[in-house]
């Protein structure tokens, strides 16, 4: 006994409150970096993992590698890194063996890398995504901490990098009540670091953040382009876009820069998705983007796409495939665009949370439009400080991530929560800040009707300029003619776009319209929902639930298997069910 306390043998076992040394340094909308035409090394392929069920990772601090105690005796170890099992990263965990399929919790990662130093440069390691919390040690230090699934993380390893040297990555995707999305939602929750793993280098003054667009209100004729450096630096630097004979100094202040050039690009459209390769230099950085010019706006109740009204011809879709779960390949990708281009779509909404970037730039060379979505989904804890930290900083990242993008044109900020005044603040809160992040694009959300009015009468749509609303009528709400009602009994000053109907059915079961979870039944919903919702003049687009079937726990019928069966598509995309047809004639027959 010292001091009358007993000492505690094997202390870590003891810790309650062990992940509060892991909060401080943070990987956030503030450390991102502009990375696109950068130079990589790939750290996927092949890595040590194991399940680590109870943290024991963090609680003991494995990256230390401590073998010997303060006396140099030898200590037993938890874990043998280089004699782990492999696994080929990115990944989700649940498809690439059964026994973890249902795992849900911590997994550790560990692999060793060689990195030859140049001077006068910063070594930065990318992760595109891992859900939920990832948490990066190198060389036996801390890097940092990343919070949110579907966002990409930085880390500067420059000072702690040697030339062969171990990094240890531990992912968490436990479903908690404070995250966002919370514990309780319709989708899979896969788990790994499921998008590239990459090093690249920058010089030690780098361009930080890189954003080009058509200015506002200036008749398509000026471009906007604004700079942040790494460092509040006083230089100057060079935008080129070579295709328009285009190049101009922009003045850096501070570290800061921004400049409208007079210049008439043709217009990035649907039809003839025109795209320019710009160029940014300044010092020893350089950064290219490909870049389409187009304006989106609401005006008297209509969607403008550069300056015309368009409806947009929709359908919803999850980051989701059979073999890869949420680690698409491009392949997968660009499948699930032309899929919904060959249903006659021009727009997606890719939901419910951030899908990889290189869906909007595969969606921009397709001319596809995208509604993108942070997962404010059902019932967040909308009282809870740090959780609206968490949406807020997962709103910034996607909408600093994806600003060049000229196919996306609405953030929305959430989906399906019940109108409280706690929900109010918190997502009033959050389409004030992609306004002020972003004053380009559109913000949206997708709300519930007033059920008991049966009225279209969320208070958040005076916070957005585009109306998202669900509703089930015909599936859910059996009796269908809640929907003309709904929609006599509304008067929406704003362009309202239907963001979710359907119904289920399992591909190849058969029956009559009543017969729940037949394709004749999801058909006869797509066509009452249509024939009522074309004759609607404030609707001007919609987005049907889903694209094709995926994975869902909640889902048990069975005819659904564990999927959420309203897709048009089976799963594996092979079979088209009766619906596809059904809104693809309606469609076919808009104009663009």
């Amino acid at each position: 006994m010292e001091n009358n306390k007993p000492k505690i043998y094997m202390s870590d076992i003891h810790l309650e409150n062990y992940t509060k040394q892991y909060e401080e340094k943070k990987s956030t909308a503030e450390t991102m970096i502009f990375d696109y035409s950068r130079q990589k090394e790939s750290l996927g392929g092949v890595w040590k993992y194991s399940v680590d069920q109870y943290d024991t990772c963090l609680r003991q601090k494995w990256f230390l590698e401590k073998t010997k105690d303060d006396k140099g005796n030898s200590l037993p170890l938890d874990y043998s890194f280089d004699q782990w099992d492999e696994m080929r990263l990115p990944c989700c965990w649940n498809t690439i063996d059964e026994k973890y399929f249902l795992y849900e919790g911590p997994m550790v990662f560990t692999r060793t890398f060689s990195y030859r130093k140049k001077s006068n440069e910063r070594l930065i390691l990318k992760i595109g995504a891992a859900n939920y919390l990832c948490r990066v040690f190198l060389n036996k230090e801390y890097m940092g901490m990343h919070r949110g699934g579907s966002t990409p993380s930085y880390y500067d390893l420059t000072d702690y990098v040697l030339e062969d040297n171990r990094i240890i990555i531990s992912v968490d995707n436990t479903r908690r009540p404070t995250q966002v999305p919370t514990e309780n939602t319709d989708w899979f929750n896969y788990g790994g670091i499921y998008r590239e793993i990459e090093l690249f280098r920058v010089p030690e003054v780098y361009i930080k953040y890189f954003s080009v667009g058509l200015a506002k209100n200036c008749s398509y004729s000026k471009i906007n382009v604004k700079v942040k450096m790494s460092c509040a630096i006083d230089c100057e630097a060079e935008f080129t876009i070579n295709e328009l004979n285009l190049y101009e100094k922009i003045k850096i202040e501070n570290g800061v820069g921004e400049a409208l050039i007079d210049a008439k690009p043709q217009l990035w459209t649907t039809t003839d998705p025109k795209l320019f390769k710009v160029k940014l230099k300044c010092g020893e950085d350089c950064v290219e983007d490909k870049v389409g010019f187009r304006e989106i706006s609401v005006e008297n109740g209509e969607i403008l796409l550069n300056g015309k009204s368009i409806f947009l011809k929709g359908v919803s879709c999850h980051e989701e495939s059979v073999l890869n779960g949420k680690a698409l390949t491009d392949e997968e990708r660009l499948e699930n665009i032309r899929l919904a281009k060959e249903l006659g779509c021009n727009f997606m909404r890719v939901a419910h949370y951030p899908h990889s970037e290189k869906m909007a730039r595969l969606a921009d060379e397709q001319g596809v439009l995208l509604w993108e979505e942070i997962p404010v989904y059902w019932a967040v804890q909308f009282e809870n400080k740090d959780t609206y930290a968490d949406a807020r900083n997962q709103l910034e990242e996607m909408i600093i991530r994806d600003y060049n993008r000229a196919s996306v044109i609405i953030w929305s900020v959430g989906n399906e929560n019940a109108d409280t005044d706690e929900r109010l603040k918190f997502m009033s809160g959050l389409a004030k800040s992609a306004r002020e992040i972003d004053s380009t694009r559109l913000v949206s959300a997708a709300c519930l009707v007033d059920s008991e009015k049966n009225v279209i009468s969320d208070r958040l749509a005076d916070y957005l300029d585009v109306i998202g609303i669900n509703e089930y009528c015909g599936w859910y709400t059996p009796d269908f003619e809640m929907l003309p009602k709904l929609l006599q009994n509304s008067n929406p000053d704003k362009p309202v776009i239907i963001t979710e109907f359907g119904a289920d059915a399992f591909p190849k079961h058969h029956g009559t319209i009543s017969d729940k979870g037949s394709e004749e039944c999801q058909a006869y919903v797509y066509e009452c929902q249509i024939n009522t919702l074309k004759q609607i003049s404030y609707i001007k687009g919609m987005t049907p639930w889903i694209l094709y079937d995926f994975r869902c726990p909640r889902r048990t019928h069975y005819l659904q298997k564990y999927y959420n069966r309203k897709g048009l598509l089976s799963e594996d995309k092979q079979y088209r069910k009766i619906a596809f047809d059904v809104l693809k004639e309606f469609y076919d027959n808009i104009e663009d």
